[in-house]
């Protein structure tokens, strides 16, 4: 029987505390225009198990949508007295090879000198037994020197295996700088960490309370909702369609005829690319809000309980006609945009830029946020929608009711459109709706972009605030 090699027994006491009264989340968010690249610096157990390797080249594949800031090597739960920056490297090195072809398709690759010389050393030691006085490293003073930058920009710290690299520069901040001073460093960091892969993760949390983190805590690898990014068929997961994260489809789209990048990713062993919706979490597509992970997205969809963020559970139709509620399908019920959209990219590697596919550009004809009363026609208009290749594109308005605070029902006409409407409902009290328009081309591999809008219903007697 394949087990899942995702958690840590450190988990189950946070998932106890989930069953305390919830606390008001410390707000971060900022709902003005999205920074044109969001700073990353990824903390990895590469080769602990094949779906870190597969994770990295996914993630080159994207560095144009970010402005990486580092990859750390770690350790973690199954890679505990060892770190591999070599893996990095190597990996970095093919990617150098395919970035002439990158940069025809998009701007904005880093070359890979500039990757290279951001790859960094965590302590090869395990969990809070590398925390603490004489523990310092590499990787942890590398992450106190990028968050202490002069930078408006927070820090996103996606965490693929152990946290105490992180931990360590949290503990040395801590003990070097007046509580003000902390204060303001926490600020400065996004956590999304893929389970608790050792003890440093609940550590930070309860010293650092303000701390922004995304964890799905738990040893029950059905349960966690990142694991919607695989769920195969040996975990008894249903709905999803299991043929897009096959070795078969890894074969066909990756690993063949794509460049030495695609070569140097793996067949799947335990799960398909496990860390990857820490980041698939901010790609910028138009449908993720990684400062409101309570809205969902490609890297799923996390509610706050006690402090931070973690599993919640959307209601999708799977792709036997079924429907289910999990958590899993926060993420699953994206994948077949988010496997064409990494398909495109392996194609990037080797093609030209006539043969290969580009995403659509979604827009929207009015504002993305709205207020309609109830009885008032809402109109949905998705004009200045484009496709860069020429391709024709589809359009699809729809109701994404987990996302916002009125469930429904929400009836959308003309959902196939450009324009749709739908008429406001009766509510005692404003309630937010979220709507997502899905824009996609008819190329090979199609691939789909979005625009939300969300809209404010209120009682027919309040006051107009538009």
């Amino acid at each position: 029987m394949i087990e899942s090699r995702r958690c840590g027994r450190w988990a189950v006491p946070v998932l106890a505390s989930l069953l305390l009264p919830t606390m008001a989340l410390p707000s971060h968010a900022d709902d003005g225009p999205e920074p044109e690249q969001r700073r990353v610096l990824v903390l990895t157990d590469i080769g602990n198990e094949p779906d870190d390797s597969q994770s990295m080249v996914r993630f080159l594949l994207y560095t144009n949508e970010f402005d990486v800031e580092g990859l750390v090597a770690t350790t973690s739960t199954w890679l505990k007295d060892r770190i591999n920056p070599e893996m990095i490297i190597e990996r970095v090195a093919a990617y150098g090879q395919v970035r002439e072809n990158l940069i025809k398709h998009a701007d904005g690759y880093p070359t890979e000198a500039s990757l290279r010389e951001r790859i960094k050393e965590g302590r090869a030691e395990f969990g809070m037994a590398g925390v603490g006085a004489g523990k310092d490293s590499e990787g942890s003073d590398w992450i106190i020197e990028v968050a202490d930058r002069d930078d408006p920009r927070p820090l996103w710290v996606p965490i693929w295996g152990g946290a105490n690299t992180l931990a360590q520069a949290l503990w040395k901040v801590k003990q070097t700088r007046s509580p003000e001073e902390v204060e303001r460093f926490i600020a400065r960091l996004r956590v999304y960490t893929i389970s608790d892969q050792d003890d440093a993760g609940p550590w930070m949390r309860e010293t650092f309370p303000d701390l922004f983190y995304i964890v799905s805590p738990g040893c029950d690898y059905a349960s966690a909702t990142w694991s919607g990014i695989s769920g195969e068929k040996h975990y008894k997961f249903e709905g999803p369609d299991f043929s897009l994260v096959s070795n078969d489809w890894i074969d066909a789209n990756v690993q063949h005829g794509h460049g030495p990048l695609g070569k140097l990713y793996p067949d799947t062993a335990y799960i398909m690319e496990g860390d990857t919706p820490s980041f698939l979490f901010l790609i910028p597509n138009g449908l993720n809000a990684p400062e409101h992970p309570e809205w969902g997205g490609w890297g799923g969809r996390y509610e706050e309980q006690n402090g931070f963020y973690t599993n919640t559970a959307d209601t999708v139709v799977g792709s036997d006609g079924k429907a289910y509620t999990t958590g899993q399908a926060t993420i699953w019920r994206w994948r077949e945009a988010y496997q064409d959209d990494f398909a495109a990219r392996m194609d990037w590697c080797v093609q030209p830029h006539e043969e290969a596919n580009h995403p659509p550009v979604a827009s929207l004809g009015h504002a993305e946020e709205l207020h309609a009363k109830a009885g008032e026609v809402v109109r949905l208009d998705a004009a200045g929608s484009s496709d860069p290749d020429g391709d024709q594109i589809s359009y699809e308005w729809m109701f994404y009711p987990e996302a916002g605070t009125y469930r429904g029902p929400l009836e959308i006409k003309d959902a196939d459109k450009e324009q749709a409407r739908l008429t406001a409902p009766g509510v005692e009290e404003p309630h937010v709706a979220h709507v997502i328009l899905k824009v996609t081309d008819d190329g090979t591999p199609a691939l789909t972009h979005y625009r939300r809008v969300r809209i404010t219903f209120e009682p027919s007697g309040s006051k107009d605030r538009r």
